[in-house]
C-alpha cells in the first residue's frame, strides 16, 4: 500500500512537470509569433521611410538642378564690370597740448 500511494506522487510529478514543460513551449510559440509581428511592422516602418527618403532626394536633386541653370543665367546675363572711384582719404592731424 505505501508504495501505490509512493507511484501515484511521483506520477503526479511527472505529469506536472510535463503539463508545465508544454504550457512554457505554448507561451515561447505565443511570444515568437508576437515578435515576428513586430519586425514586419518595424519593416513596414522602415521601407515606408525609405520611400520617403528617396522621394526627399529627388526634390532636392531638381531643386539644385534649377539652382544651378539660374545661376549659369545670370553669369550670362551679368553686365560688364564699371570701374569704381577710389576716393582719397583725409588724414586729420591732432593738436598736442
Amino acid at each position: 500500500m505505501a508504495t501505490h500511494g509512493l507511484e501515484v506522487v511521483i506520477l503526479a510529478i511527472i505529469l506536472g512537470t510535463l503539463f508545465a514543460i508544454v504550457y512554457s513551449l505554448r507561451v515561447l510559440v505565443l511570444m515568437e509569433r508576437r515578435i515576428a509581428r513586430i519586425d514586419m511592422h518595424i519593416e513596414s516602418l522602415v521601407t515606408r521611410v525609405l520611400a520617403e527618403e528617396n522621394k526627399i532626394e529627388q526634390e532636392e536633386i531638381k531643386i539644385e538642378t534649377l539652382l544651378n541653370e539660374v545661376k549659369g543665367l545670370k553669369k550670362a546675363v551679368k553686365k560688364p564690370a564699371t570701374k569704381k572711384k577710389t576716393t582719397k582719404k583725409k588724414t586729420v592731424k591732432k593738436k598736442r597740448k
